[in-house]
């Protein structure tokens, strides 16, 4: 999008250069991203700033304007937004660009009766200097241009092909060629998989402490370690074989990293190894880090893994709770002596590096964050190194997060959803910073795991970031510029399937992976 067309334009006569303005706009509409399956309805308003009242002009729209905006595309009653500021040496005849987009015709005639909601709840207008609302728009800015144009496009397609089934709900996907790859099984074994043959193998020397399928008992554990209908079901449940990756270098060394649930004597935890993979078989197979306590319970394990550009591994450890009930009097993912509820650096062979942010001479080792509950997704995006990461909230409060380092995502003092048990008062924790998500939903959504697309398939797609949820089976497209969401998309709403992974080929072909004792890797395919 050439924004910078739009923030540099000049005019030379206020008056007469108004409807240029405006038909300036409507042309800048139709240069902007073309977005797939929709008839996109965009408003453009142009804002002129008074009496140099930039900062109070500034204010009212980062903090009302935009706000209402992100509540709005949270609640799915517009297509994406965005807010264009000129530089403060420019002479346009405009000040500010306020762009809001709409899925189609019908949402943008409702969009007054919608936005008149939200200011309702929202209350009072936030403004700089105690200004009155009057007095702010008599004094600070005045609307020189508005225009709204239509843009129908279908140069995106989406279908879906099911390329290869019968997996047992497959994890995480890492390919080895364009047609062959590892896939984990969270509910049978590490395979190798062939996309052409359909055929999948057996990987051989799996550890033999991955835990497998338990009968609930709830008489043997404390309350709500499982959900209590839940007695004498059998299953996996949360646990099982989760990311699998290869190394950068993983055409000179053969290593492989599988995170999954271990075993022993006291319960399950999240492990992590390092093995050579030769002729379908591990050898020197390493631990490379092991989430202690193993605790009753097979929930919440995390096991997301990415190599960030610096080349060390990232690995996202869950807090291991099914309810709040059971939290200790320090959170476990705010306790620094627990190493559950976190997200590590590591080196490729388990040793910490030098770099990696301070928690204290207590803390356990590895920690890069805290206050994780469920994290599965992490994903590098392409463009600029920045590291991404889901996260699982219990009623709602699911979230995208970019990742940073020290810094504290608040569970289970803070979210953005309530508490399975409703109940539960986390304790007050001072001096503690706690870092927001960029994104969240206001409905459940189970988002796991996560990538950048960078492939030519979908030219409007480049360097958008999907994401796969196991709640009611959806897949999303989010537009992301530096560290703000400007639009999100569900796709195939109506064609749902519960998802856990969304992978891209080395040649760029996108695929998801099902949840579902019958397993699928599925392509999307550009049908146009």
């Amino acid at each position: 999008m050439n924004i910078w067309l739009l923030v540099t334009a000049r005019f030379t006569d206020f008056k007469k250069e108004i409807m240029k303005t405006i038909l300036f706009l409507i042309l800048f509409a139709l240069s902007v991203n073309i977005y797939s399956q929709s008839e996109v309805v965009t408003l453009f308003e142009a804002v002129k700033i008074k009496n140099e009242k930039r900062a109070e002009a500034l204010y009212f729209y980062e903090n009302n304007w935009k706000i209402l905006r992100e509540n709005a595309l949270k609640k799915g009653i517009i297509h994406s937004f965005e807010f264009v500021i000129a530089k403060t040496d420019d002479k346009a005849d405009f000040d500010l660009v306020l762009i809001t987009r709409y899925k189609n015709q019908a949402q943008y005639e409702k969009s007054e009766e919608n936005f008149q909601e939200l200011i309702k709840a929202r209350g009072e207008l936030k403004l700089k200097n105690a200004l009155k609302p009057n007095e702010f728009r008599e004094n600070v800015f005045v609307k020189v241009g508005k225009s709204s144009v239509m843009k129908i496009s279908q140069m995106a397609k989406p279908q879906k092909e099911i390329v290869m089934e019968g997996l047992l709900h497959p994890w995480s996907m890492a390919f080895l060629s364009e047609n062959e790859a590892l896939v984990a099984e969270k509910d049978g074994d590490l395979v190798r998989v062939n996309l052409l043959a359909k055929s999948k193998f057996v990987i051989k020397g799996f550890p033999n402490d991955l835990a497998g399928e338990v009968t609930i008992d709830n008489s043997k554990y404390p309350f709500a370690t499982y959900p209590p209908s839940f007695d004498g079901r059998t299953g996996r449940f949360n646990a099982g074989i989760f990311e699998v990756i290869s190394d950068p270098k993983f055409k000179s060394n053969n290593f492989i990293y599988v995170s999954y649930s271990a075993k022993n004597k006291d319960g399950m935890t999240t492990k992590v190894i390092r093995a050579v993979l030769k002729d379908d078989s591990l050898s020197e197979v390493k631990t490379i880090l092991v989430a202690t306590p193993f605790t009753p319970g097979s929930y919440h394990f995390g096991g997301g893994m990415t190599f960030g550009r610096d080349g060390k591994l990232y690995i996202t450890v869950g807090e291991r709770l099914f309810s709040e009930i059971n939290q200790p009097p320090m959170p476990i993912a705010q306790d620094l002596k627990d190493r559950r509820g976190k997200i590590y650096r590591i080196n490729s062979d388990g040793t910490i590096p030098e770099d990696n942010p301070d928690f204290g001479k207590d803390s356990v080792s590895g920690i890069y964050a805290v206050g994780i509950r469920a994290a599965q997704g992490i994903t590098v995006e392409p463009q600029t190194g920045k590291i991404w990461f889901s996260e699982h909230g219990t009623n709602q409060g699911d979230e995208i997060n970019l990742l940073k380092a020290g810094a504290n995502y608040g569970w289970a003092i803070k979210t953005t959803g309530t508490y399975r048990y409703s109940d539960y008062r986390p304790p007050e924790l001072k001096g503690v910073t706690f870092t927001d998500p960029v994104w969240y939903w206001l409905q459940t959504v189970a988002p796991t795991g996560l990538t950048f697309y960078t492939g030519d398939e979908f030219p409007e797609w480049k360097n958008n970031l999907f994401v796969s949820g196991l709640s009611r089976g959806s897949f999303w497209r989010f537009e992301i510029e530096g560290e703000i969401v400007k639009s999100v998309e569900e796709l195939f709403v109506d064609d749902r399937v519960r998802s856990r992974k969304v992978v891209q080929s080395p040649e760029g072909k996108l695929y998801i992976l099902t949840d579902e004792d019958n397993g699928k890797i599925i392509r999307i395919k550009n049908g146009n």
